[in-house]
């Protein structure tokens, strides 16, 4: 259980940089779809070399959303 909450947080974190990314640019436009899809190979990575199985595969799903609108939610003043 220890291994699922590791790749959740995992997914998480990853995604937070990619959804303050995704927020910033033309919505379904290509870089759009790279910054929602790009972390998904990472996470099914881990999930395979963890030999984590199939049906926790929800949660890092919802970790992943999570990320991207925790990312999206971003303001950076500078």
């Amino acid at each position: 259980m220890v291994t699922v909450i590791i790749i959740a947080l995992l997914a998480l974190i990853i995604n937070i940089p990619f959804g303050y990314l995704r927020n910033k640019t033309r919505k379904f436009s290509a870089l759009w779809f790279l910054y929602v899809h790009l972390s998904i190979p990472l996470i099914i990575a881990v999930r395979l070399l963890s030999h984590t199985d199939y049906r926790y595969i929800p949660i890092f799903i919802l970790a992943a959303v999570a990320g991207q609108i925790l990312g999206g939610r971003i303001e950076v003043n500078l």
